[in-house]
């Protein structure tokens, strides 16, 4: 049997545009579901989402103007409790029937269940099904009351209660209609947030052709508001629209002009407008003199206007405006957006002129008046700590610069070492002082980009200038890295710095809470050593960047005799306890942890599995640009034949050689003459022939070669623990069959810890 279609629509005053398209998919979302839940909607219904700028509704399906009667059993209690030894009802059961809505002639009816030793009375009841009416005002309260709404709005009734103007409600904004058609039916009944049903909406504000509109039936309801409101209700056929005027207008223009590519700004304009309209601005060109970063921003984030990029990538002087009204002549339109950006490009370029008049060095010393952490000092303290920091990487990523490079001689390269960590360092003292710039001020979201901007200005290297920018980098998840490695350098200590302070001043991530985005500089650090191949050990540069806060910590102490009192009080609240924490392992632990849950979720984006993430991470590797090798080598190993039983044995021996170094660590060393049983001897045999040919692959970084040259090992490792008594109750025999265990586990377990790969 098929049923009509259901139509339901909240009108209501402009949404907050950011979040429209989420509102709209929750409210659509839980009237579906609550209206599925209840029987109404069948199994095989299909639901559309509507949402614009004032409103937000739902078309629904197959839906039934009553749900079906469904058999309720109600478990009530044990007989020997409901009933008494004449079988008739105890005051319980009658009680518990009456909740039921039953009388004492229901106990007639009753089952009896076994239940274990006893049996229990069970009453069965057929429960009527809700009416649409019923059903939809219980998923319409639901729906209401579980939306995202950002920031709840209170207004009061002006109609449709007993006392207008006194009763007050809640909703994201005030609503004004409720539209409910079951087919053409309208469900009179179906009342919320003080509005009652009906079949009447509105349509675009200046351009409606009819209004009201009244809605003939729910599957006319989209194709009246386009036609009568001159509105799109849908989302996403509005967006698509946008998509293809912008192109369209693109291309009438040619020379490969695109407009940019930005889904936020394309999702809040399309929340913005109920019939999008594209048109053709311009500004002068001489604007284009100031970096285009800056020109884009302002044109995105304060007008919501779609820049053009010319096919080089450079921006164009011309611009999209995505208007909400059609006038045959649209020039004033057009005009008064020229007119409304060209303010705020004046303002870009005044910012960007008046910057340029000083040098970021000369802006160094402003840093030290803005606070970065009331616990971590100053921005001008937090810049010594990065400078540090990446001094330190700069030293071990910079030691043979011209031992590797054949084309330079030992003094060139020493001279190439020393103009790369000049600019390692000048980056790093650099990096933030654009912070402390007008442009910056004025667009936060610019750091670091006007920073390379303004370094260029200044004649500094173009080292310099890229690493100030790309320092922040990556921004968010796959994002760019920076391009070079005195930016990799600047990049990772800035990160360093910003996740070891935190975690020493117990400031880590808790649940979704990060405020200090610590899992994305973890993430980036991490993407840095791998992608780039950096041979640096993470934990090295941990404990150096530790090394560096421990520094600072205590000479914040040791400078206690010249702080104003009020200081002097902040610093003994605080620091005591921090260089306590410092010095301990706690911090370290922490982080090391913390690294590691990002660097297991890093990998396993990559593709691998949990056991080889978990094999290759308890091997302690230190340089994570070897993670993928490894990685790639143990699942090629694991899918040898060989691969389970060596596991396996490998995971024995390691819980032998626990036990035995209980009592301290066991000698690798193997005496030949005391290996009494031929299996012994042949292990023996097999770990002198085939171990040195794996290590030497192992150190030629071949690590999949290392592994399957291991994996011969298997039978003589299978006859061992067949036919060989370990813990003999000779202790020579016992120390020396240990040894050579510890020879076996040393060199099957260099790539990865294989006992993880044991089923």
């Amino acid at each position: 049997m098929t049923h009509p279609n259901l139509l339901v629509e909240l009108f209501v005053e402009e949404l907050p545009p950011k979040a429209l398209q989420k509102l709209g998919d929750a409210f659509a979302g839980v009237l579906f579901e609550q209206l599925q839940a209840q029987g109404l909607a069948a199994p095989g219904a299909r639901l559309t989402a509507f949402a614009s700028p004032r409103r937000l509704a739902a078309h629904i399906t197959e839906v039934a103007p009553q749900a079906a009667d469904k058999a309720v059993s109600q478990k009530l209690m044990p007989v020997a409790v409901g009933l008494d030894a004449a079988g008739n009802a105890t005051p319980a059961l009658l009680k518990k029937l009456t909740a039921l809505g039953a009388d004492a002639s229901a106990v007639a009816t009753l089952r009896r269940v076994p239940d274990g030793k006893a049996e229990v009375l069970f009453h069965d009841s057929t429960v009527r099904g809700a009416t649409l009416s019923e059903g939809l005002q219980k998923a319409l309260q639901e729906a209401i009351a579980k939306l995202p709404i950002p920031k709840v709005m209170r207004y009061q009734l002006t109609s449709g209660c007993e006392q207008p103007g006194w009763t007050s409600v809640s909703f994201v904004r005030p609503a004004h209609g409720l539209v409910a058609l079951h087919g053409t039916e309208v469900l009179l009944s179906v009342k919320a947030l003080g509005l009652t049903a009906g079949n009447t909406t509105h349509g675009h504000r200046f351009e409606a052709a009819v209004d009201p509109v009244v809605v003939t039936s729910a599957d006319s309801y989209a194709q009246q508001l386009a036609e009568q409101g001159a509105v799109i209700a849908s989302f996403a056929e509005r967006r698509a629209e946008i998509v293809r005027q912008l192109q369209a207008a693109a291309e009438r223009m040619g020379g490969g002009v695109r407009p940019i590519e930005d889904d936020a700004l394309l999702d809040e304009v399309t929340a913005l407008v109920e019939r999008p309209n594209v048109l053709v601005c311009e500004f002068e060109k001489e604007f284009l003199d100031v970096p285009q970063e800056c020109l884009i921003l302002t044109m995105k984030a304060n007008q919501k206007y779609f820049p053009l990029l010319q096919a080089d990538g450079r921006l164009s002087h011309q611009f999209l405006v995505v208007s909400n009204i059609t006038p045959a002549d649209a020039s004033a339109v057009v005009q008064g957006n020229e007119r409304v950006v060209r303010p705020r490009l004046a303002d870009a370029k005044f910012f960007f002129d008046q910057d340029r008049k000083k040098t970021l060095l000369s802006r160094v010393e402003g840093l030290g008046k803005v606070v970065y952490h009331n616990k971590l000092g100053t921005q001008g303290e937090r810049v010594e700590r990065v400078r540090a920091i990446a001094k330190a990487i700069a030293e071990q990523l910079f030691a043979g610069i011209g031992a590797h490079n054949s084309e330079l001689d030992s003094a060139e390269g020493e001279i190439a070492r020393d103009y790369l960590l000049s600019c390692v360092d000048t980056a790093a003292l650099l990096a933030k002082t654009d912070l402390v710039t007008d442009m910056v001020g004025e667009f936060p979201e610019l750091q670091g980009i006007m920073g390379g901007y303004y370094a260029a200005n200044d004649g500094l290297a173009h080292e310099v200038a890229h690493a100030i920018e790309d320092h922040y980098k990556p921004r968010f998840a796959g994002d760019e890295l920076p391009r070079d490695n005195v930016g990799l350098i600047v990049a990772m200590a800035d990160k360093l710095e910003t996740l070891v302070g935190m975690f020493v001043i117990d400031n880590g991530p808790s649940g979704d809470r990060d405020p200090f985005a610590l899992r994305r500089h973890a993430l980036g650090v991490i993407r840095m050593l791998i992608e780039k191949r950096l041979p640096l050990s993470l934990y090295s540069l941990l404990t150096d960047a530790l090394n560096v806060f421990r520094k600072w910590f205590k000479q914040k102490v040791g400078s206690m005799a010249s702080l104003s009192q009020p200081e002097r009080a902040v610093v003994e609240v605080f620091y005591p306890s921090y260089v306590t924490q410092i010095s301990s392992v706690i911090s370290y632990s922490a982080i090391r942890s913390f690294m590691n849950d990002r660097l297991a979720g890093y990998l396993r984006e990559l593709g691998f599995g949990a056991k080889e993430i978990d094999s290759v991470l308890q091997g302690e590797v230190e340089r994570l640009d070897e993670m993928p090798r490894r990685l790639a080598a143990v699942r090629a190993f694991a899918a040898l034949p060989e691969s389970p039983a060596l596991a396996a044995a490998n995971k024995r021996v390691g819980n032998i050689l626990k036990k035995a170094e209980v009592a301290g660590p066991v000698d690798p060393h193997v005496n030949p003459g005391l290996l009494q049983e031929e299996a012994e001897k042949n292990l023996y045999a097999a770990l002198q022939r085939f171990v040195p040919e794996a290590d030497a692959q192992f150190d030629a970084g071949d690590y999949t070669a290392s592994l399957q040259t291991l994996a011969v090992l298997r039978a003589p490792v299978d006859a061992f623990f067949d036919d060989v008594m370990v813990n003999a109750e000779a202790l020579d025999l016992r120390l020396n069959r240990q040894g050579l265990l510890k020879r076996l586990h040393v060199a099957m377990n260099r790539v990865a810890d294989l006992s993880r790969l044991a089923a």
